[in-house]
């Protein structure tokens, strides 16, 4: 199971931290990602991080996103900064092991000019 938290309104220019702890059956291998979701559009990846430590990000968040992980409390975070509009979306978090695949229940981020 995955709760996600940290969503919320901030002007342009701004910055929110996401927050998702996982409980349950989780192997000490795996990958925690965030991704999200624009009205209209598909869900795409945000940034993802394995449980040694390796990074991957979305171009378009390089730069003002850093996403990292407690692994002895199972959490992931999204540190964003430089908020723009287009980053409005719902923020979903995920965890992929051997044989699992979990979604968070999303949470909303609105950047507004």
């Amino acid at each position: 199971q995955l709760q996600a938290s940290g969503g919320g309104l901030v002007q342009v220019g701004g910055s929110l931290r996401l927050s998702c702890a996982a409980s349950g059956s989780i192997f000490s291998i795996n990958v925690m990602g965030w991704y999200r979701q624009a009205p209209g559009k598909q869900r795409e990846l945000v940034a993802t991080i394995t449980s040694g430590g390796t990074t991957d990000y979305a171009d378009s968040v390089k730069g003002r996103f850093t996403i990292s992980r407690d692994n002895a409390k199972i959490t992931v975070y999204l540190q964003m900064n430089n908020l723009k509009p287009e980053d409005t979306a719902v923020y979903y978090c995920n965890l992929n092991q051997v044989l699992d695949n979990q979604w968070g229940q999303g949470t909303l981020v609105t950047v507004s000019s």
